[in-house]
């Protein structure tokens, strides 16, 4: 996982909308969080508070986000308004974007945070994952409680991602993502069966069963968000994966940040078996390597890849 990047997810039994909604408010991060507690409105959508993480206040800001398939917000924090170094975005799947015969009433949370590494605190490094676990089962117990439960739920799937820093422009990455003529450069495990089209394309997996790969971008003003559909033709299986793209400058409040973070989320039954499609996250971090090694060369930065995973602030 990229050092600067954290992820936490859960199964909520709740509406998705009451999810998206309960989360926009963010009076309500009294309920669940550590100590985030809201003392003094700015606007409708900010406010100043106290933080889990910090012995200052900070700025805290939302906004809503609408994906078409699924909705989600992005929670940014900071020093002073506008400037934020925390940025927060957080997903909210409905069961039925997992899986289309599902017939759970929930919807599957994850929730990506991205923390400048330059004014990044060891407690916050220390401190997060921990503290977002907890919050994150907190916000759970909440909404589900308030659906008349008395247990936590469990969903029939679980959450992955994999994350990697890429020295290279955004928008270059976006393009090259959603184009399915694409993946048969860095998707290693598919080979080309047939024609390919921009958004879609045969191919063969490692075992010779038959994939259609289906793409499609949607923008999220500064970042840029690419879905990808695999499906097995001969037996029904779908399985959907979505990829953050986001500008290092944005992510981390440093206008002169490089490149870009890449997150990719990927659903798997609970008990982790995946006889199809992507069935091991090293298989989606192995792919990531491919991308990075061909889009930093493309971009002429061919120090980059020597180190690692991670954005280094410079």
């Amino acid at each position: 996982m990229e050092k600067n990047t954290f992820a936490t997810s859960a199964y909520i039994a709740a509406p998705s909308q009451r999810i998206v909604d309960y989360l926009a408010d963010l009076r309500k991060r009294d309920e669940w969080t550590l100590f985030s507690r809201m003392q003094r409105q700015v606007d409708e959508s900010t406010w100043v508070g106290t933080a889990s993480g910090y012995q200052r206040p900070l700025y805290h800001h939302v906004k809503r986000a609408d994906y078409g398939s699924f909705q989600g917000i992005e929670l940014h924090c900071g020093f002073e308004q506008g400037v934020y170094h925390h940025v927060y975005p957080v997903l909210v799947f409905p069961a039925r974007y997992v899986d289309l015969a599902e017939q759970e009433p929930g919807a599957y949370l994850h929730w990506v945070s991205f923390v400048d590494p330059a004014r990044r605190t060891p407690m916050i490094a220390e401190g997060i994952h921990a503290a977002h676990t907890v919050e994150c089962r907190a916000l759970k117990a909440v909404l589900e409680r308030s659906a008349g439960r008395r247990c936590a739920a469990r969903g029939r799937h679980v959450v992955r991602s994999e994350t990697i820093y890429v020295d290279a422009p955004v928008h270059v990455a976006a393009e090259y993502l959603v184009d399915i003529r694409s993946m048969t450069e860095y998707a290693f495990l598919l080979r080309l069966d047939g024609d390919v089209l921009p958004d879609q394309g045969s191919f063969l997996d490692e075992y010779g069963r038959r994939v259609m790969m289906r793409s499609r971008l949607r923008a999220m003003g500064e970042a840029s968000l690419v879905e990808h559909e695999a499906a097995y033709p001969d037996d029904g299986f779908v399985q959907r994966s979505v990829t953050l793209l986001v500008p290092c400058s944005y992510a981390f409040g440093q206008s002169e940040a490089r490149g870009f973070i890449k997150h990719r989320v990927v659903f798997w039954p609970a008990d982790e078996s995946q006889p199809r499609g992507r069935t091991d996250i090293d298989e989606l971090r192995a792919e990531s390597v491919n991308v990075k090694r061909l889009l930093e060369a493309r971009a002429g930065n061919l120090e980059s890849f020597a180190r690692g995973f991670s954005y280094v602030s410079t």
